[in-house]
């Protein structure tokens, strides 16, 4: 039998002499070979060979090869896989792709909080590098992740060479890098990348050789015109702990807030969600859910998914009235949890003032607005009487409160900025 390594070469010979000089240079020749002991490994540049020597060639190389007396297994692949097999060989266990396929722009739910991120990570997906770094911030479960899988899923589909990773895991390999003396290779790893998608910046914060080696990997892509998608919970200049140079780099490209969802937005996304579990449920199921659960679209579909397991288990439709009993302690909870002092002491951190402030008799639009936002939310989101409310915010008549929440009602409508900034407010509250 003839030796495995020479066998690829003796089969181009004899492909040559019956295919033509044109579909040898095309189709044959720049596929690549890998051996193995009873294997032959072949990868095509990219899709388009690969269907095409599917299609009008990869039978012939079968025949040849069996003519040959060749006893050997003969398989097809895309060359990416090829060439990420060739970085990867040496380097530290535990470097994958990471990405979640079920996570793409497909599944995820659009809505006037989450647009602007999504047009972005699309503008990213047609001409990678542009916009560079992208820089996604906002709360916890908002569907900053499932973008970073979107954009993954979609250039490593185009054969891009495209990492995934929690930052704490980033830290996580550098130090199992140093520990077995193979820095060079993490370098070399991360800097030969064609995308790094990035999830949770806030993790790097005091992490000082981290953040040094994560500025070099940064500065590395940048300049070889790779993309780079970062997300954090905060906007850069707000993280404590990072280094001014990283966050001069953050800036550099496109910063881009992720909000938590409006109502219309979550009965959308639990509709979705209950369509892709095979259990639809009714608008007056979805909008009661949404409406009793607004901090987060992880919470949203925890939630859902509940339900539908307890009907499931019972046998029973989803009903409203079946969706509120299954809800019934977690709702109770949520009322308990959210006082009045809570509300006082998030809406003045929010707007950068005291608590004292938010009682006292100032009239300036400083400190009227947060006190105003603080009064609504207090009427909104807690079974306080609004004499209480008032006695609560420095012993004023339930009269104030009353007025109070008519103007934020009127503010949300004309000023976006004051309708985001309430949403914020609930979001802080809602998770602790």
């Amino acid at each position: 039998m003839i030796n495995n390594n020479n066998i690829w070469q003796k089969c181009l010979e004899e492909l040559s002499s019956t295919l033509t000089e044109k579909d040898m240079r095309v189709w044959i020749k720049p596929l690549k070979v890998e051996h193995d002991t009873n294997e032959i490994k072949l990868y095509a540049p990219n899709k388009f060979v690969k269907e095409e020597v599917e299609k009008n060639f990869f039978n012939k190389i079968l025949s040849t090869l069996g003519g040959m007396n060749a006893d050997i297994l003969v398989t097809l692949n895309i060359g990416a896989n090829f060439r990420k097999r060739e970085v990867a060989r040496d380097l530290p266990v535990g470097f994958k792709t990471n990405l979640n396929k079920e996570m793409t722009f497909d599944t995820f739910v659009e809505g006037k909080s989450n647009q602007l991120a999504k047009a972005a990570c699309l503008s990213v997906i047609k001409e990678p590098g542009i916009l560079n770094p992208l820089y996604v911030y906002g709360g916890v479960g908002l569907g900053k992740t499932h973008l970073l899988h979107s954009i993954g899923n979609q250039l490593s589909s185009e054969n891009k060479k495209v990492v995934y990773l929690h930052s704490e895991k980033f830290v996580q390999n550098m130090v199992t890098a140093l520990r077995n003396n193979q820095m060079e290779e993490f370098k070399k790893f991360y800097r030969n990348l064609d995308v790094l998608l990035l999830d949770d910046m806030q993790f790097f914060a005091g992490k000082e050789r981290s953040q040094e080696e994560f500025f070099h990997t940064f500065n590395a892509l940048f300049e070889n015109k790779k993309q780079v998608v970062l997300t954090c919970d905060r906007y850069p200049k707000e993280v404590s702990g990072l280094e001014d140079r990283i966050k001069s780099r953050l800036v550099w490209g496109m910063n881009v807030s992720i909000d938590p969802p409006d109502l219309e937005t979550r009965v959308a996304i639990l509709q979705t969600k209950a369509e892709m579990l095979d259990m639809p449920i009714t608008t007056d199921v979805a909008f009661f859910i949404a409406k009793n659960i607004n901090s987060n679209v992880r919470e949203l579909e925890g939630n859902l998914r509940r339900v539908i397991a307890t009907s499931r288990f019972k046998k029973c439709t989803i009903s409203l009235e079946f969706t509120k009993e299954t809800l019934a302690d977690l709702l109770s909870l949520n009322q308990r949890m959210i006082t009045i002092e809570q509300i006082q002491k998030i809406t003045a951190s929010y707007y950068k003032i005291r608590v004292s402030d938010i009682l006292s008799s100032k009239r300036d639009k400083k400190n009227t607005l947060p006190r105003h936002v603080a009064m609504a939310l207090c009427k909104e989101l807690t079974n306080n009487s609004l004499p209480t409310i008032g006695d609560m915010f420095g012993g004023r008549d339930h009269t104030t409160v009353l007025h109070a929440n008519k103007k934020i009602i009127k503010l949300k409508k004309e000023d976006p900025q004051v309708a985001q900034d309430i949403n914020n407010i609930i979001h802080v509250l809602n998770n602790g």
